[in-house]
């Protein structure tokens, strides 16, 4: 069986956050419940087989979607109820679990996620898309990542073929009415500026019409 990875039991401080999407509401925490530059998101209970915390917060029938980042868990909302409602109930839960040493992770997601990224820069690619891809994903992780971080989500590498990028969009990203427009006028620019290769930035499962 696989050692569960559990946050310290030690009081715990945490207070929520608003996030450009208005379903999504980033819980800070003073602990660290991941390394530094991995996140994990979970679009449902199902995909959610490797986070004890996250199946114990899909318990509630108003989550809809769970982010997991270095000190601080984004949950994105699926009712019509105020956030008001909802914060004190899922502060008190969050505090009252990772002080009692509830298990975060069944497995360390950290090597899977960068085995993962690797495999996605490499692939089938020529040598030169190679290269690309490793100049964007670098990019990403260091310019773009932080920032996104910030507003409760992330925006991580999935490919790049003839000019184009292809991204996720997680956490609070995901279904934001603001994350197009930070699509397209920030990171594209950026990596266009930055990588010329790049002529387009898009991300998967995103239908807005730019």
């Amino acid at each position: 069986m696989a050692e569960q990875l559990t946050a310290p039991a030690a009081p715990v401080s945490i207070y929520a956050e608003a996030s450009p999407n208005p379903e999504s509401m980033k819980f800070v925490l003073n602990t660290q419940l991941l390394t530094e530059g991995v996140s994990v998101d979970y679009p449902n209970l199902e995909a959610a087989t490797n986070s004890p915390l996250a199946q114990e917060l899909f318990n509630f029938d108003y989550v809809g979607r769970v982010f997991i980042a270095q000190n601080f868990v984004t949950i994105t909302k699926t009712t019509e109820h105020q956030w008001a409602q909802l914060i004190p109930e899922l502060r008190t839960f969050l505090k009252s679990y990772v002080e009692a040493g509830g298990p975060i992770f069944t497995v360390d997601p950290a090597a899977e996620q960068r085995a993962a990224q690797q495999a996605a820069a490499t692939g089938d690619a020529s040598e030169a898309d190679q290269q690309t891809s490793q100049k964007i994903i670098d990019l990403l992780d260091n310019y773009v990542r932080p920032a996104v971080e910030q507003d409760g989500g992330n925006i991580t590498f999935k490919s790049y073929q003839d000019g184009i990028v292809t991204v996720n969009l997680q956490g609070s990203c995901s279904g934001c009415p603001s994350a197009t427009v930070t699509l397209k006028s920030g990171i594209e620019n950026l990596l266009k500026r930055m990588v010329p290769e790049v002529k387009e930035v898009v991300a998967e499962g995103v239908t807005a019409s730019f």
